[in-house]
């Protein structure tokens, strides 16, 4: 099954982002990955994995929150950092509680980042396969 992922991280957080997608990108590379603009460019530097880019910052949340209500996320790893206050913490808010709304695993720090990596190696999302089943209205599932 293929997955569709988001890549997000907090400015203090975005090298451990790359360093995760290099890590992992055996497994991340037969997944749609949708990644911030400036971690998506230092991805696309040192790996090969085909990702789709949008905006960084507060916005990308909206974006991710949007791809969510569609049901076109399956996972979101936004690793972030606890020690700063964010000033876009509403928005983080808002992802988090939309994310749960809708069963969306999230992973915000490496160790929860790792764990759902190899669940993903070990297809253990096939659960998302039978929420696609019983709502096909909030398709579309591709």
């Amino acid at each position: 099954m293929s997955l569709h992922i988001t890549l997000n991280a907090h400015k203090s957080k975005s090298e451990e982002m790359v360093d995760f997608a290099i890590a992992y990108e055996h497994e991340l590379q037969n997944h749609q990955l949708y990644v911030t603009g400036s971690i998506a460019r230092r991805i696309k530097e040192n790996t090969n994995l085909m990702i789709t880019p949008y905006m960084s910052g507060p916005m990308s949340g909206d974006q991710i929150v949007a791809l969510i209500a569609m049901n076109q996320i399956d996972l979101i790893v936004l690793l972030r950092d606890p020690l700063i206050a964010q000033p876009h913490e509403p928005y983080i808010t808002e992802l988090l509680r939309i994310a749960d709304l809708h069963s969306i695993s999230v992973a915000t720090n490496m160790a929860t980042e790792e764990l759902l990596v190899k669940a993903i190696e070990r297809d253990d999302f096939s659960w998302r396969e039978l929420i696609q089943k019983r709502y096909p209205e909030l398709g579309p599932w591709e």
